[in-house]
């Protein structure tokens, strides 16, 4: 008989598992052995454990598939927890293993001990131990269909002497996600439609779950003379051929967004987890659309909350509607939008000569260049903002991040799991220089594992995100100044082609010529410190905020700062 890991890596072939991301340890000897005889799946080496979880966060992302982690016992497996944190969040199938002290020891405060299960619990759909060889396969499968099913992390804590231990039942078992229609009701679809065919001024608000939906829900806005506005996980789904299209809400939206969904009378909520509720009307009537019924009203209060697959849903309701509404609210939010397109796009000009360039001419120019089925993965703070105002979608890119969880460093080693899942495609990491310092070590990982991606920094020496929200709550900027080496050099040492931009007239240049190199590459840019990404609509909170900030500013001696501020931005509020 095989042993238990032996058994493992059969029962991940034959699921077509091709990789499983870690760290070897000792604990995962067994498994990482049973790897290299096997032959047939790649030991996708990276320098630290949370990089794995979020490359297989990743490749889970952009595949739906099922994707595959390790760390070896105690705090190789506990370096896991943020990136898993990340794929659960997002609702991507990933399965962990994680290897656990010597089944003799455990309790006992050994070398390394920690409790597993209750630290992976929070993380996770699913975390089992496995005490005995006996409970396997059976849990490997339960732990598989759990994360498929439930769109999520499960994770496997496996002592290192049970993996090395003889199985007692050597069956493979290959696990089919289902794929179920989920329909409301006719009473349901009857009584939405009802409320709809009596409303004036309908905006949808479409999120991540109208994937696989564009043209169902692109007809339903038809039917409603609705325009579409997006949360930022539904933006690579819907934002392309869409003539309803009105741009995003949000902290990271702007004004179009946000008007529209102000304006209406009923919102209509499709797919979308948008978490502000701020930024919910308050006087208009709400439907919700979720394949979770867990998920109805947990934003804001519903009038109407349906559980159903967005597609399903939308095709049972259309022809419920009578297709009569006013095309005033739509006309209306469409000249917004362009309006507010055109400010966004002033902002993404050329720096004058020897300034910082501003980081919206970087996204802009990016987005011309890329390629047409392009991966872009920003790191979580200013430079989702420039993905999210200047990348356009076209139905084969994609845009992934830690939108959710909203943890730094998640740019690189997601870009390494998009890499390793797809060769041959264009992987642009848009890094913050916080984010891409704090897992430096990843850019060896891409070396190593001879991985293409290509990394644009924006550099502007801060924790540029963080200084905003000191600034919005009143507080004097403190802590957030970043020290940093040249990346071009340091990617040059490194192994990775290393280009540095200081000036706007260099940087189209540098980034055509980083694209088109056989390898890895880096794009460093003196990204203006002082661009402010405001939010649609500025409370008075925020105001106040501002106000403090500028009164604390000038006491502190730093009025100079103010004064670059107020420049820098005086166009930026759309």
């Amino acid at each position: 008989m095989p042993t238990v890991a032996e058994n493992i890596v059969a029962t991940l072939r034959a699921n077509d598992i091709h990789r499983v991301y870690g760290l070897p340890g000792d604990s995962l000897n067994g498994f990482t052995d049973a790897l290299r005889k096997d032959g047939t799946m790649r030991w996708e080496h990276v320098r630290h454990e949370e990089a794995a979880a979020f490359a297989a966060s990743a490749e889970a992302a952009l595949t739906g598939d099922l994707t595959v982690c390790a760390g070896s016992c105690g705090p190789g497996n506990l370096h896991l927890i943020n990136g898993l944190y990340d794929a659960n969040r997002s609702r991507v199938p990933v399965l962990a293993i994680a290897a656990h002290i010597p089944t003799a020891e455990i309790g006992s405060g050994y070398f390394q001990e920690t409790h597993p299960q209750e630290l992976f619990r929070e993380c996770s759909v699913y975390v089992e131990y496995v005490a005995d060889p006996v409970q396997m396969p059976r849990l490997l499968e339960i732990a598989m269909r759990e994360a498929i099913e439930k769109r999520g992390v499960a994770v496997l804590v496996i002592p290192g002497d049970v993996l090395l231990a003889e199985a007692k039942d050597d069956r493979a078992t290959r696990i089919e996600r289902a794929t179920p229609r989920i329909v409301p009701s006719e009473a349901e679809l009857q009584r939405t439609a009802d409320l709809l065919n009596g409303a004036d001024r309908i905006t949808i608000l479409a999120g991540a779950g109208v994937a696989d939906a564009h043209d169902e829900v692109v007809a339903l806005a038809e039917r409603l003379q609705a325009p579409i506005v997006h949360a930022l996980r539904g933006k690579e789904y819907i934002e392309h051929d869409n003539p309803y299209d009105v741009g995003m809400t949000g902290l990271l939206g702007f004004a179009s967004g946000y008007r529209a969904m102000e304006d209406a009378d009923v919102v209509l909520m499709l797919g979308t987890d948008f978490p502000y509720q701020q930024f919910f009307p308050a006087k208009a009537k709400h439907v919700q659309v979720d394949i979770r019924g867990s998920q109805l009203g947990r934003r804001h209060p519903v009038d109407i909350g349906l559980v159903g697959t967005v597609k399903d849903t939308a095709l049972a309701l259309i022809p419920l509607l009578t297709g009569s509404h006013p095309t005033k609210h739509l006309e209306d939010s469409l000249k917004h939008y362009r309006k507010t397109r055109e400010k966004l796009d002033d902002l993404a000009v050329p720096a004058g000569k020897k300034k910082p360039l501003h980081p919206q001419y970087v996204a802009r120019v990016l987005d011309r260049l890329a390629a047409e089925d392009a991966v872009f993965i920003p790191d979580v703070g200013s430079p989702v903002v420039w993905a999210s105002r200047y990348l356009t979608m076209n139905g084969k890119r994609r845009l992934i991040g830690s939108f959710v969880h909203g943890t730094m460093a998640n740019a690189v080693p997601q870009a390494i799991g998009a890499q390793t899942a797809f060769p041959d495609r264009q992987v642009i990491a848009l890094a913050g220089d916080g984010g891409l310092t704090m897992l430096l070590g990843e850019l060896i990982t891409i070396v190593q594992n001879k991985l293409p991606v290509k990394i644009v920094v924006f550099d502007n020496s801060s924790l540029n995100f963080v200084e905003l929200e000191m600034k919005a709550a009143g507080f004097v900027n403190y802590g957030t100044e970043l020290q940093n080496p040249d990346f071009a050099a340091v990617a040059e040492a490194i192994g990775i082609k290393g280009f540095q931009v200081d000036v706007s007239d260099d940087f189209e240049d540098a980034m055509a010529a980083a694209l088109a190199h056989d390898g890895p590459a880096l794009v460093s840019v003196r990204a203006n410190r002082q661009e402010l990404s405001m939010p649609p609509a500025v409370t008075l909170e925020q105001a106040k905020g501002f106000t403090l900030y500028a009164i604390r500013t000038v006491l502190s001696g730093r009025g100079d700062e103010l004064l670059d501020l107020a420049s820098t931005d005086r166009k930026s509020v759309v």
